[in-house]
């Protein structure tokens, strides 16, 4: 069945139990018939069914559930009965996408009237507190800014009808699983609970046995394309030391040339730095995370699918929701967390029986995660040297070759130029051949082609692919005491005065500062946990607008943390003490 066939068998929006407000605005919005998710699961929603959801990226998860969310709330608090507490709860892993459901789910209730509240960290809790003073229907929330509001008395949650957890594998690799799990137990026993997930790894399902009452599973597979239409996705990993990464993308993109790429990166610092890099090898290459407001966001979009630019460089939370079908490219400038992230990039290319690529630079102490995705896939990745700098200049040639060819093939003589007439010249008195050289090379100094005079060092796979086995971020020193050394280069130790007699762990710093700040969870590196303080790595040209959101915002368990700049670094031995 093909991809539009399909769709004729998906029910028209008319034919869900959706009131005519609701059903106006997605007529003005240009919607017929709902996507797969949204026909799956906005008729048991508005039944008031607990749902577990799983579909890919850009297929109208949001609307699956804001819909059903402003029918229950019509249908249970018409608009003369609505007081001050709010009737539903979004929880989204970042204030951008927080930003981005409000939005979505204002524009769906603005026939209805809906009074909709976005809250998260980093921004004054003043003007948060007033807006859930005067009333809400609807609070969209980060974890930890919903923490903090609901221990102020202000986030009231007993009289809740209805929780969504938006992108819940992210939350959860954000660290937030305890704040979730607090804000769960607050809510009425008679609650309904949504859970989407773009990927459902065991702890997903872990979270859904223990707070969804015998719930509804849609998973929507990929569309499975006909005969003659299947996706053809080349994979290939470079193996390359981790210090040299930026460098090997950059060889390998100038070689592979796609028209169309997105180059996925673990932190916002990882973007910027990539996109610089590759802008100075003369490629087209655009930057796109959560420090980017929407308009910037949709202006950069919109340039990779005209093919204005030909890279866009972004976070995996940035990149959420993109669906863009002109893809030829997927680029893992890290080899991702999971198996299940893999497969979720690389699904973006090679679609409707087009070819497609995707590329990983992966350091030999990540082979086994690659050879993981191979079992999962039953496909194979293939393993290939990074370019050579004698490989691109020959690869740059070829294309010279090549476009002189079409020219002399194709190209019509212009005897009013004059550079004939020049070149007649020069024969009398040199070797043509060496004219055509010679101007060969002054074009291509005068192009500023990169100096890729540098050796990349040449590695090979451990034999054991052994894992480090060790906890998530915590370093430790002897005898499984947190161990104290200096910050890497690049980076600053914060410190924090909660440690483990009150039970923080490195998820809870991870989750905290990644709600109150402008960081997300993999732009913070080491963490180091005492019996009475933490000792946390950071970017250091972030740490003055990091420790400026933490401000009197930080919890921690439930209580207020301290957060300031480690004065305790001193030389090796130095350090704070328990």
């Amino acid at each position: 069945m093909s991809l539009n066939e399909h769709a004729l068998d998906l029910p028209l929006f008319s034919d869900l139990p959706l009131r005519a407000e609701l059903l106006a605005v997605v007529d003005e919005l240009g919607y017929t018939r709902p996507s797969p998710i949204q026909a799956e699961a906005i008729t048991p929603l508005v039944e008031g069914r607990d749902l577990l959801g799983q579909a890919a990226t850009g297929t109208g998860k949001t609307a699956a559930f804001a819909l059903p969310m402003l029918e229950r709330l019509t249908d249970l608090r018409p608009a003369r009965e609505r007081g001050a507490a709010p009737f539903g709860l979004i929880l989204a892993p970042t204030r951008e996408l927080a930003l981005q459901v409000s939005e979505a789910v204002t524009r769906y209730g603005a026939r209805l009237h809906t009074r909709v509240l976005t809250v998260y960290g980093g921004a004054p809790v003043g003007p948060q507190l007033k807006g859930l003073h005067q009333g809400v229907d609807v609070v969209v929330a980060t974890p930890g800014r919903a923490i903090d509001l609901m221990n102020r008395g202000a986030l009231k949650l007993q009289d809740l009808e209805m929780v969504v957890l938006d992108e819940a594998d992210e939350m959860l690799d954000m660290g937030f699983v305890e704040e979730i799990e607090t804000l769960l137990d607050a809510t009425p026993d008679t609650r309904q609970v949504v859970l989407f997930s773009a990927t459902m790894p065991r702890r997903i399902e872990t979270l859904a046995q223990k707070y969804l009452r015998e719930p509804v599973t849609v998973r929507i597979a990929r569309e499975e394309a006909v005969e003659g239409e299947a996706p053809q996705v080349r994979q290939t990993a470079y193996l390359v030391p981790r210090t040299h990464t930026t460098a090997a993308l950059g060889r390998v993109l100038e070689a592979e040339r796609p028209k169309a790429a997105i180059v996925f990166c673990r932190t916002r610092l990882d973007v910027d730095a990539v996109t610089e890099t590759l802008t100075g090898r003369g490629l087209r290459a655009e930057a796109l995370h959560g420090g980017m407001d929407q308009e910037h966001r949709t202006r950069v979009v919109e340039r990779l699918r005209s093919g204005r630019t030909e890279l866009l460089v972004a976070t995996d939370v940035a990149a959420r929701g993109l669906d863009i079908d002109l893809l030829t490219h997927v680029v893992n400038h890290d080899v991702p967390q999971s198996s299940e992230a893999y497969v979720h990039r690389i699904g973006r290319v090679g679609r409707a029986g087009r070819e497609g690529v995707a590329i990983t630079l992966a350091p030999p102490s990540k082979v086994y995660a690659l050879r993981n995705v191979e079992r999962l896939t039953g496909q194979t990745i293939e393993m290939a040297p990074v370019p050579t700098a004698a490989d691109l200049r020959a690869a740059r040639l070829e294309r010279t070759r090549e476009a002189l060819r079409a020219e002399l093939e194709t190209g019509t003589p212009d005897a009013t130029d004059g550079v004939d007439a020049m070149i007649a010249g020069l024969a009398e008195d040199f070797d043509p051949a060496h004219v055509a050289a010679a101007a060969i090379r002054l074009m291509t100094a005068a192009a500023g082609s990169p100096d890729d005079g540098e050796d990349i060092p040449v590695v090979s796979a451990p034999r054991s692919g052994a894992r480090d086995a060790r906890g998530p971020r915590e370093t430790r020193g002897r005898g499984g005491a947190a161990g104290t050394r200096a910050p890497k280069a690049g980076t600053t130790r914060l410190f924090v005065n909660a440690g483990r007699a009150s039970g923080v762990r490195p998820q809870d710093i991870v989750g905290a500062l990644a709600n109150e700040s402008n960081l997300t969870g993999r732009d913070i590196g080491a963490i180091q946990i005492h019996e009475r303080h933490a000792l946390v790595e950071i970017p250091e040209h972030a740490a003055d607008d990091v420790l400026r959101s933490l401000r009197g915002t930080t919890t921690l368990k439930g209580r207020r943390a301290n957060v300031r700049r480690d004065r305790g670094f001193a030389g090796a031995g130095a350090g704070h003490r328990d």
